[in-house]
């Protein structure tokens, strides 16, 4: 069924990395006639991210998406001020968005982070730590874009430590009033009220309130890794984006369908799929 015989409004909320951007070549063409056809019939498209503002605002501009953002697992809302899907809430203005901070400053989050290593015994490092060269080496990032993921305004990444089993890392966070995005190589630091479920909420809020005649409003969530489970739960219809070796097993287990390839071809094809569902 075309998109165009949708009876219900909809939202589309994605993870970038391996999710709308292919894991390994950061490629998303494939994507763009899908994304065209999402704007022609007013359908939003929102990235909710760990990345930062500034890279976030970078890719906004080469993939061409014009609706609000989430930055750094669910830490704050930007909502552009030129659009009017979604209501402007109280906040501050910054470059041309209404920010809603959801979580604590970054100033918070690093003193957070020697208050937790010092509680735990062990030394943790994160991105304040690190040069830009270090981070460079650390992540395969090239010096600009390190430059873009090292100007944090409200969470901050650390290495996983090894040695410290994710169930007393979460507790010495909670502790404090924090709390993590436990990954794989590098965790999160984030604000207790922070988190891509309460973005994800509070965006479709924001919607309702500026279109009252949708009587319903169809939520799609993609995302490849852990730490998009706080997103997809709080979807209508989570879709899991494979990577080259399949689904991440902690999301291959839930019931929820897996787009038919990795990204960016897999994106355009689930969310295709997704709306047809809907439409029906």
């Amino acid at each position: 069924m075309p998109m165009s015989s949708m009876p219900m409004a909809c939202i589309v909320f994605t993870d970038l990395d391996g999710t709308l951007l292919n894991g390994e070549t950061y490629a998303y063409q494939a994507a763009l006639p899908t994304l065209a056809q999402l704007t022609k019939r007013g359908i939003p498209v929102v990235p909710v991210t760990s990345k930062t503002r500034q890279e976030v605002a970078q890719l906004r501009q080469d993939v061409g998406l014009h609706d609000p953002f989430v930055v750094e697992n669910g830490s704050a809302i930007y909502i552009p001020l030129d659009q009017d899907q979604f209501a402007l809430p109280s906040g501050d203005d910054v470059d041309g968005y209404r920010v809603v901070q959801l979580g604590c400053n970054y100033v918070t989050a690093r003193a957070g982070l020697k208050a937790i290593a010092q509680d735990l015994g062990r030394p943790l490092k994160g991105f304040g730590d690190w040069s830009i060269d270090q981070v460079v080496q650390l992540t395969g990032l090239s010096p600009a874009e390190a430059k873009q993921a090292k100007a944090r305004d409200f969470t901050e990444p650390f290495m996983t430590p090894k040695n410290v089993p994710a169930d007393q890392l979460r507790e010495a966070v909670e502790a404090m009033g924090f709390r993590v995005v436990i990954g794989d190589r590098f965790s999160h630091l984030i604000g207790a009220e922070a988190g891509k479920g309460n973005a994800v909420q509070q965006l479709v809020k924001f919607f309702q309130t500026n279109n009252p005649e949708a009587q319903t409003i169809a939520t799609i969530g993609l995302g490849n890794s852990p730490n998009d489970l706080d997103m997809l739960e709080n979807v209508d219809y989570p879709i899991v984006l494979p990577g080259a070796h399949g689904a991440h097993p902690r999301l291959a287990d839930r019931g929820w369908p897996i787009a038919p390839a990795p990204a960016p071809e897999g994106w355009a094809m689930a969310v295709e799929n997704a709306l047809t569902q809907i439409a029906a």
